[in-house]
C-alpha cells in the first residue's frame, strides 16, 4: 500500500512540475505576444474588415478599457500559441512512462506533428472558413437598399469570435494525433474506431451545425468535412502506430 501511495504521489508531483513549466513557457510567450499585439490584432481582424462595406471598415472600442483588454488578450493567446510545442513536449514527457521504449521514439514527431496540425487548423479557418462566413454574416438581411444599416462592431466581440473559431479548428485538427495517442496507450484500436465511424460522422455533423457561426449549408459543410477527415486520419494513425488490442475496445 505504501509503495502504491508513493508512486501516486510522485505521479502528482511530476504532473505539477510539467504544469508549472508549461505555465512559465506560456508566460514567456505572452511577453513576446504583447510586444507584437498591435500587428497581431490587425492581422486577425483583416478578414472582418474585408467583409465590411468599403466605407465602413472600422472597429470600435465601446468602453474606455476595451483597447487595453483586447491587446492584453491578444498577447495572451499569442503566447499560448507560441508555447504550444513546449506544452506538447511536457505532455509527452508526462505520459511517456506509460509507453514502451519503441513508442517513446515518437516524442519529437509527436511535438512536431501536433504543432503543425494545430497551425494547419488555424490557417484553414483563417483562409477557408472565415471569408465566406463573415461575408454571409455581414450580408444577412440585406435588401436592395440597405444603406440605412451600418455595422458597428466592437473590438472585443470580433476578437472573441475570431479566436473562438481559430481555437476550435486548431483543436479539430489535433483529433488524428489524439486518436493515435489513445491507440498507442492501448485504450482504443483502429478496428474499434472504424466500427464507430458512422457515429463519428453523425456527431461531427451535429457539432458542425451547432458551432457553425452562420448556420448555412455551405459553411456547415466547410466545417463538417474537415472534422470527418480528421477522424479518418486518426484511424490511419491508430492502424500504423497503435496497439492491436485496446483496453476499452
Amino acid at each position: 500500500m505504501t509503495d502504491v501511495r508513493m508512486s501516486f504521489l510522485e505521479h502528482l508531483q511530476e504532473l505539477r512540475a510539467r504544469l508549472v513549466r508549461s505555465l512559465v513557457a506560456i508566460g514567456v510567450g505572452t511577453g513576446v505576444g504583447l510586444y507584437f499585439c498591435t500587428q497581431i490584432f490587425h492581422f486577425l481582424m483583416a478578414p472582418v474588415l474585408a467583409a465590411l462595406p468599403a466605407g465602413q471598415r472600422k472597429l470600435h472600442p465601446t468602453t474606455i478599457m476595451e483597447k487595453f483588454t483586447v491587446y492584453l488578450k491578444v498577447g495572451f493567446y499569442a503566447g499560448l500559441f507560441l508555447a504550444t510545442p513546449y506544452v506538447l513536449w511536457q505532455f509527452w514527457k508526462f505520459i511517456s512512462p506509460g509507453l514502451v521504449a519503441k513508442e517513446k521514439r515518437y516524442a519529437v514527431p509527436f511535438v512536431a506533428v501536433g504543432s503543425l496540425f494545430f497551425l494547419g487548423g488555424a490557417v484553414f479557418c483563417y483562409y477557408v472558413i472565415l471569408p465566406p462566413a463573415l461575408s454571409y454574416l455581414v450580408g444577412v438581411g440585406d435588401v436592395d437598399d440597405s444603406s440605412w444599416i451600418e455595422p458597428l462592431l466592437s473590438m472585443s466581440d470580433q476578437l472573441t469570435f475570431i479566436l473562438a473559431l481559430e481555437l476550435a479548428f486548431g483543436i479539430i485538427f489535433e483529433v488524428p494525433l489524439i486518436l493515435t495517442l489513445l491507440s498507442m496507450l492501448g485504450l482504443v484500436t483502429a478496428g474499434w474506431l472504424a466500427k464507430k465511424r458512422r457515429y463519428a460522422i453523425l456527431i461531427n455533423t451535429i457539432l458542425a451545425a451547432v458551432i457553425t457561426p452562420t448556420g448555412d449549408p455551405l459553411n456547415m459543410t466547410l466545417m463538417a468535412v474537415p472534422m470527418i477527415l480528421m477522424y479518418e486520419a486518426g484511424i490511419i494513425g491508430a492502424r500504423l502506430f497503435g496497439k492491436k488490442e485496446g483496453r476499452f475496445a
